[in-house]
């Protein structure tokens, strides 16, 4: 077959950026019928070893699954503009929507529009939960590790770090297959020189925001650095994560905010994580209005994916070698199976700050639980959930018209009463 032009990269996945609306699945979905299907870049087997693969890394496997498939075609060049090229175009749209929530977030017709996204968003998230439940709950132990990951964030707020470490430890240490013969390193091994480059890159914000003396962007820098390191599962699983730091530790949001950005978030093209672009943003546009905001977004952007193509860069000409380890299996099916209880922890914290206007919390030792007060339970809201469940579930609808369709009923009851 001929070489890949860069071409021709451009124009696959600059569709492939601008198209992929609803989620990983259907970001997979898409990648499949434009590199196997239409383009025959990727054999079927190639396609699916690659997505095994990307599911070992942290990070939005989406993003990565298209910067393995640029590299696999054309180097390093080719990896960094598929991976740019999925992620571009729903970042410029989140960068104008979070202008416009700070600006207009308050304005009831605003704030009814955002009703309605947010009550399809929970059908969406639900949705999630049950999909990867049946593939990632295979037995007794599975669903232990899914309980338990619940009940360690829901009601003990523990580290979502944590709680995905002892779940890959545990997989690890139960797993005692005997390892596959490892066959040897792909041809194609990125220079350490090369790997150093995009390491620094990645981290060199850090050390100039301090020497600049700007708190703020560095705290945002260093809290995204950290969370690229650890958003195994996917964006839902580190989603509740993300809401407890920047909501009950750091205060850089309030709970009403961080909900609107994971609605918004749904609405936009590429990878769900694009939602820590618009926390990023806002927190900036809260401390320095909409040019510092802007500029945090952007480091905001630059700290969550730079770090996608180091992970594909490095590891990418050993996925034989990796998959062929049990032991590693092991390790990830335990963080899948934990990673259910984790979306369900936001599942249930999203609806409540969703469904009920009022949200306070009982607190007694180390237990912390959420305490919606009843009288303050939001009846639009229930009624438009369950508009988007009857359309989703029920009539099988796509995500793009579901928000759309149940946005609007928000508007029209919004004018109503």
């Amino acid at each position: 077959m001929a070489e890949t032009s860069l071409g021709d990269l451009t124009r696959a996945f600059g569709r492939v950026g601008l198209l992929s609306f609803g989620g990983p699945a259907a970001q997979i979905a898409l990648m499949h019928k434009v590199l196997v299907e239409e383009r025959g870049w990727l054999t079927e087997a190639k396609f699916l070893r690659a997505l095994s693969f990307c599911m070992l890394l942290p990070g939005p496997e989406a993003m990565q699954l298209a910067t393995y498939a640029g590299w696999r075609l054309r180097g390093v060049a080719g990896g960094v503009l598929a991976g740019t090229l999925f992620v571009l175009p729903g970042a410029v749209v989140i960068a104008a929507l979070a202008l416009l929530y700070a600006r207009f977030g308050t304005v009831p017709e605003t704030q009814a529009l955002l009703l309605g996204v947010k009550a399809a968003v929970i059908v969406i998230v639900a949705q999630a939960l049950i999909r990867l439940s049946r593939k990632a709950l295979r037995g007794r132990s599975d669903l232990l590790l899914a309980a338990l990951a619940f009940v360690a964030l829901f009601a003990f707020s523990l580290p979502f770090p944590l709680v995905i470490a002892l779940a890959a430890l545990w997989g690890f240490a139960t797993t005692t297959a005997p390892a596959d013969a490892l066959p040897p390193p792909g041809p194609r091994a990125t220079p350490l020189p090369v790997l150093a480059l995009w390491a620094a890159l990645w981290l060199l914000p850090l050390p100039v925001l301090a020497l600049l003396g700007q708190t703020l962007l560095f705290d945002l820098a260093r809290f995204f650095a950290t969370l690229a390191v650890v958003t195994f599962g996917g964006a839902y699983a580190v989603l509740a994560y993300m809401a407890q730091e920047v909501v009950s530790e750091r205060g850089w949001l309030d709970a009403t905010q961080m909900v609107d950005a994971l609605g918004l978030a749904e609405t936009t093209p590429g990878p769900l994580i694009l939602v820590t672009q618009f926390v990023g943003q806002l927190t900036g546009h809260g401390a320095g209005g909409a040019w510092f905001g802007l500029l945090a977004g952007l480091l905001t952007l630059w700290m969550t994916f730079v770090p996608c193509f180091l992970w594909i860069f490095a590891f990418a000409p050993h996925v034989e070698r990796l998959l062929a380890r049990p032991r590693l299996q092991g390790a990830l099916a335990a963080i899948t199976a934990a990673v259910v209880g984790v979306i369900a922890n936001l599942s249930l914290w999203f609806a409540i700050h969703v469904l009920f206007d009022r949200v306070g919390a009982l607190e007694t030792g180390p237990l912390s639980l959420p305490l919606p007060d009843p009288a303050s339970l939001n009846l639009q809201a229930a009624g438009l959930i369950a508009l988007a469940g009857l359309l989703m579930i029920r009539l099988n609808r796509g995500i793009p018209l579901t928000l759309l369709l149940v946005s609007a009923a928000a508007w029209g009851l919004s004018q109503l009463l």
